[in-house]
Order: structure tokens, then C-alpha cells, then sequence
């Protein structure tokens, strides 16, 4: 039975320590763990195989047990190797709590020998006094020192905190970790301050920079807290600042602009001053609050900013700049996957069709319905291959991103001449202003946007684009003689859209459009931006 325990208890305590390890793998403890797995697989394994399991197995051993057993002094040496190379135990703290619990133990160690001795008398003892004051003062030792490790376990999850200073901030900055306004805020604090201390009723209140003090909790009935009024002006001079009154405290928790947030604590009875903890314990709360209460300002002030432009129906300028930025990375990242991998493939498909329509024109040349559907494959390919390479210009044009946005606009117009209906005019010769990367990409975009449409909706003879930059201005003027629209009713859905994504871009540059067409009179838009 002790051997087959043993194994288990050994074999319990190799997973617990394997599982660690897998668990804190790329931590700073996965050296110590794989020190601690070593020196106790040498220690154990010669005892375990060749003492434990045959003993277990077949009534006998391999080795006897203190020659199976010798590598166990390894376990020592492995950990006075650890501590001296990692320092896993802080030696002076264990040594500081043993102390302090050894003192606790003492006095209630006496006494339950004491009345051990006088009610049962010595001869009724199944233990010597000395063996008997040892024992109980070893157990009380551990009685307070798990009591300890027990509350810091559930140091979030107990009933009680009255002057448990220290677990308490920590069961408080937990809980705020998760608050996004200051009505929870104050209710943890207050819930808090009332678990801890023996005041009965907390209140906060906001003092402005003109001295006027406000009851913050609307809901609840207002205290009697005229009679202070003169404390709460001096208590507003600094963070964790705290005056004490007859029946309770004040203390500063945070500030907003010019106005400062006081807690008003009162009791129902006269309470004791504060001791030096609790002074000190209150001035950390508060200081914890008010870092705190910084964050949960900005978010609600965010937020308030955000449902303001909601209801207005825009997004700002810094909103718009990086949706388009995330959108440029994102078609750069796809022009970059279909480059280097559906194009590769394409381009050595293409080439083992042209190898093997020439070997099959040496080998069959009567299969002339074959190489025909060869050859219109390999065509066909060609087409694909030229079309994915105009895909990734467009999505992520490198003419621009290596010689800037005129070439790139100049080669832009030049493909689509290939293709459109229309003669295209490009006009850039004034253009000299140096602008930033994501600027030059918004006005391709746009210049990419009016040629597109102009593909599909304008009927359009000729298209007119010119680039401009004078003194501290860019304009850029779209123009075509084509069929138009009427702007109240609007256009089509597509054609809508594509003048929406060009006027979020405008907005997007902080820039201003003006469009000027109709029905049967073209179309014609100018867009001006300040550098």
C-alpha cells in the first residue's frame, strides 16, 4: 500500500509539473520547470523502476531500495541550484512570515495546554506536556499560515472586509477594470469604503472652481452636509486630501476640469479618528479613482462625441482618413497575394502549354482541331495573365508609390485610352505640390472614379482632367461632353455610388466639391483642397 501510494503521489506530481510547463511554455518559468522535470526524473526514475513497480509487479526488486534510492540527493542540489541561479523563494519573506506567525501561535498554544492540563488532568494526557505543546503549536502554525494562503485564493469572493486593507484595493481595481461610466465608479468606491471601515452612509458630491458644491447622487435623498461646506472648500486643494469631522471624513477622489469630486463619509455614531492605515489605505483609493476616473471621462466624452456625429450624420475627417488608409492596405495586401501567387501560376501554366503545343505540333502534326483549342487556351491565358496584371496596378498602383502621382495618373489615363469610347485630355503641367502618400492616393483614387463612370454611364465624346497646384491650393476639374443627369433625382445606383465614395474621399482630404450637370449637358466637377 505505501509503495503503490507513493507511485501515484509521484506520478501525480510529474503531470502537475508537465502540465505547467505546457502551460507556461514561452514564460519566464519554463526554464525553471524544465530544471525542476530533470533533476527529479534523475532523483526518482532509479527507484520507481527498479525498487517501486517490480515490487509492486512481482513482490520483488531489481536494486534494493537504498541503492535505487541514492540519486534522491540530487532533489536538494537541484534546488539549491535554482535558487541561487533564479532565486525561485524570496528567503526573506518566508523568513518574516514564519517569524510573525510563530509569534501568533504561541499565545494560543499556551492556553490550550493550560486548560488542557487543568481540565484533564496530567495523567489523562496521551502526551507529555513538551511532545504536547509542540504538537498544538505546529498546528496553530499551520492553522494561520493556511488561513493566510486561503484568504488570498478568495481574497475576491469573501463576505466580509472590515479592515482588510490590502486584499480590499485589490478586489476594488479589479472591479473598476470593466467600468465605462462614473455613477459605477463612485458605487464600487462607496460600496467599498462602507465594507471596509464603520461608517454607515457615503455621499459624493462636485465642488466647482466657483465654490459651488453640488449633490452628485440625485437619485438618493441629500445628506445634511451644509454645516461642512467649509471643509469641502479646503478638502478641493489636492488628490487623496482628507479632513476629518465628528461623526465621518471628507476626502478628495478626483477632478473634471475646475470642478473636484468629494466623498462625504458619515456614521451614525461618533466615530474614532483614523489610524495611520486607514489614512493611508483611503489616500491609495483615491488615488486609484481618480487615474481611473481620467480614462472613464475620455471614454464617455468619445462616445458623447461619437452619438453627436451620428445624429449629424458624418464621420470626421480623422474617421474617414483612416477607413481609406485601412482600404489602400488592404488592396495592397491583394494585389501583393494575386502578384506572387494566381499571376506565378497563370505564367507557368501559359508556359508548359506553349512546351507542349510545340512538341505536339513535331509529334501529331494531323491533329490540327487540337492545336487549334491549344492555341485559343494559350490565348486565353494571355488574356488572363494581362487582365490580373492591370488588376494588381489598379489596386496598388507602384508607379505612383516610386515616381509620385503625375506618371501615375499620366500612365492611368494612358490605359484607359486603350479601352474608352472617348478621347481623354490630361492636363498637369501646373501641378508642382508636394503632398503625402495617402493624399496622392485619394486623388488617384478620385481621378480613377470619374474615368470608370465615365466608362459606363457617360456617352461621352471627350473627358477633360486637369491637376493644378496654386500657392497654397490643389484643384483638380473633371469634365466630359456626355449625356449627364438630373442631380435632384440622381443619377443610377451605381453611379450614385461611385460619387459617393468620390465625396467621402473630398471629405475625407477635408477638401470641397462642387458638381455642375443636368440632363443632356455633361458633367462637370471640381474639387479644391487646402495644403
Amino acid at each position: 500500500l505505501n509503495l503503490i501510494s507513493f507511485f501515484l503521489v509521484t506520478l501525480s506530481g510529474f503531470v502537475l509539473v508537465f502540465y505547467h510547463l505546457y502551460k507556461y511554455k514561452y514564460s519566464e518559468h519554463a526554464y525553471i520547470l524544465k530544471v525542476l522535470i530533470l533533476t527529479n526524473t534523475l532523483s526518482f526514475a532509479p527507484f520507481l523502476l527498479f525498487y517501486v513497480a517490480p515490487n509492486i509487479l512481482t513482490g520483488d526488486y531489481i536494486f534494493p531500495a537504498l541503492a535505487s534510492a541514492s540519486l534522491l540527493v540530487l532533489i536538494p542540489f537541484g534546488l539549491v541550484y535554482q535558487f541561487v541561479a533564479n532565486k525561485i523563494f524570496d528567503i526573506e519573506f518566508i523568513l518574516g512570515r514564519m517569524r510573525y506567525y510563530t509569534l501568533l501561535a504561541v499565545i494560543p498554544t499556551l492556553v490550550i495546554v493550560g486548560v488542557l492540563s487543568v481540565w484533564a488532568g496530567t495523567n489523562a494526557l496521551q502526551m507529555n506536556p513538551i511532545r504536547q505543546t509542540v504538537f498544538i503549536f505546529i498546528v496553530m502554525f499551520a492553522v494561520f499560515y493556511f488561513k493566510e494562503i486561503i484568504d488570498f485564493k478568495f481574497r475576491l469572493k469573501r463576505f466580509s472586509e472590515k479592515f482588510n486593507y490590502q486584499d480590499s484595493i485589490f478586489k476594488y481595481t479589479q472591479l473598476i477594470r470593466s467600468i465605462t461610466s462614473l455613477k459605477q465608479m463612485f458605487k464600487e468606491l462607496k460600496k467599498t469604503i462602507l465594507d471596509v471601515l464603520l461608517v454607515s452612509k457615503a455621499y459624493v458630491f462636485e465642488v466647482t472652481s466657483e465654490g459651488d458644491i453640488l449633490y452628485h447622487d440625485k437619485k438618493d435623498n441629500e445628506p445634511d452636509w451644509e454645516m461642512y461646506s467649509k471643509e469641502f472648500k479646503k478638502v478641493t486643494s489636492e488628490i487623496g486630501k482628507i479632513i476629518e469631522l465628528n461623526r465621518g471624513f471628507l476626502i478628495k477622489i478626483g477632478e473634471r476640469g475646475g470642478s473636484s469630486y468629494v466623498l462625504l463619509c458619515l456614521s451614525t455614531i461618533n466615530t474614532p479618528r483614523l489610524t495611520r492605515d486607514e489614512i493611508s489605505w483611503l489616500k491609495t483609493l483615491s488615488f486609484y479613482t481618480s487615474v481611473s476616473m481620467e480614462n472613464v471621462i475620455q471614454i464617455e466624452e468619445l462616445m458623447n462625441h461619437l452619438q453627436d456625429l451620428k445624429q449629424q450624420g458624418s464621420n470626421p475627417v480623422w474617421l474617414k482618413k483612416l477607413m481609406f488608409t485601412i482600404e489602400e492596405k488592404q488592396r495592397s495586401d491583394l494585389a501583393r497575394d494575386l502578384h506572387d501567387s494566381v499571376l506565378q501560376d497563370l505564367i507557368s501554366l501559359k508556359r508548359q502549354c506553349e512546351l507542349f503545343l510545340a512538341d505536339f505540333k513535331k509529334e501529331e502534326p494531323c491533329h490540327i482541331e487540337v492545336q487549334d483549342k491549344l492555341h485559343q487556351m494559350n490565348e486565353q491565358m494571355s488574356d488572363v495573365i494581362l487582365m490580373t496584371r492591370e488588376t494588381c496596378h489598379e489596386l496598388r498602383p507602384q508607379l505612383l508609390y516610386d515616381l509620385g502621382l503625375v506618371k501615375a495618373v499620366s500612365k492611368l489615363a494612358a490605359q484607359q485610352q486603350e479601352r474608352a469610347p472617348f478621347h481623354i485630355r490630361l492636363n498637369t503641367g501646373r501641378f508642382t505640390a508636394a503632398l503625402d502618400l495617402d493624399t496622392q492616393l485619394n486623388l488617384y483614387r478620385i481621378i480613377q472614379e470619374f474615368l470608370s463612370n465615365a466608362m459606363k454611364h457617360s456617352q461621352a465624346n471627350e473627358v477633360l482632367i486637369m491637376l493644378i497646384s496654386i500657392q497654397n491650393k490643389v484643384i483638380l476639374h473633371y469634365e466630359d461632353d456626355g449625356v449627364g443627369f438630373n442631380q435632384e433625382e440622381g443619377g443610377g445606383q451605381s453611379m450614385s455610388m461611385g460619387l459617393s465614395g468620390i465625396k467621402e474621399r473630398v471629405r475625407a482630404l477635408d477638401g470641397r466639391m462642387k458638381i455642375d450637370t443636368s440632363e443632356g449637358n455633361g458633367f462637370k466637377a471640381d474639387i479644391e483642397m487646402e495644403l
